[in-house]
């Protein structure tokens, strides 16, 4: 996840009032997971579909 979507994430979460944790349970992953994929550190073929996943779920 680019840089600039990591930050849309978790402005959106600001937004929302949600936590990191609350969107990694909502995506069915672990919330160190979710970091990973959102600093970047996990872009594989299954961080990929999470991405997808969480895009949708935050409309972003």
């Amino acid at each position: 996840m680019s840089e600039d979507l990591g930050a849309q994430v978790r402005s959106e979460l600001f937004k929302r009032k949600m936590s990191q944790k609350q969107l990694a349970e909502m995506v069915g992953i672990s919330n160190a997971y979710l970091s990973d994929i959102i600093r970047g550190r996990k872009d594989g073929p299954k961080a990929q579909e999470h991405i997808k996943h969480i895009r949708k779920i935050l409309s972003i």
